[in-house]
């Protein structure tokens, strides 16, 4: 592979959570989510992106979304649950997708706000008609996910890389 070889960022956000008593990280989605998170994998498969590998939060509302979405993409990437996505900054989110071997040209990370927002808003140096004010109105709903492509080694994401070319939230 290339280093300048078109790549995809997707950044999806995990589904609607329900509240409980334990644990944030054990907290399983809600009603809502379970019926926003398979509408997102619908929506993944219609933009016709062929994912390499999915890196996902070990949060339980991560888990359950990605198993929920995984099942209407025409094929299943391999899936790593990367503990380190779970509350991550910005600076621990680049980190990790700098990791990406350049044998993958297409990325997915599941994950939570405000990470998957911070990372898309600092990875779109430009966006594609009105989708990063939109983004950036929207504030990055649940179920919502982002495309940003970018030219070269995951090594060299950073801020401004990239393009947001997709942004879509499943009630907005």
């Amino acid at each position: 592979m290339s280093v300048d070889t078109p790549r995809s960022i997707v950044l999806l956000r995990h589904a609607k959570a329900d509240w409980n008593d334990g644990p944030d990280h054990e907290r399983p989605l809600a009603e809502r989510g379970r019926k926003d998170a398979p509408v997102a994998g619908r929506r993944l498969a219609d933009s016709g992106i062929a994912f390499d590998l999915a890196l996902c939060s070990t949060a339980v509302r991560t888990r359950e979304t990605w198993k929920l979405a995984v099942h209407e993409l025409p094929a299943r990437p391999r899936t790593v649950y990367e503990e380190r996505i779970y509350e991550a900054s910005l600076g621990e989110l680049i980190a990790v997708v700098n990791e990406t071997p350049d044998t993958v040209d297409n990325l997915l990370l599941v994950g939570h706000n405000p990470g998957m927002h911070a990372l898309a808003d600092a990875l779109a140096g430009e966006s594609e008609g009105d989708l990063l004010p939109r983004m950036n109105r929207s504030g990055f709903p649940t179920a919502a996910f982002a495309v940003v492509t970018f030219e070269g080694s995951w090594k060299s994401v950073e801020h401004g890389v990239g393009r947001l070319v997709d942004f879509w939230a499943p009630h907005a």
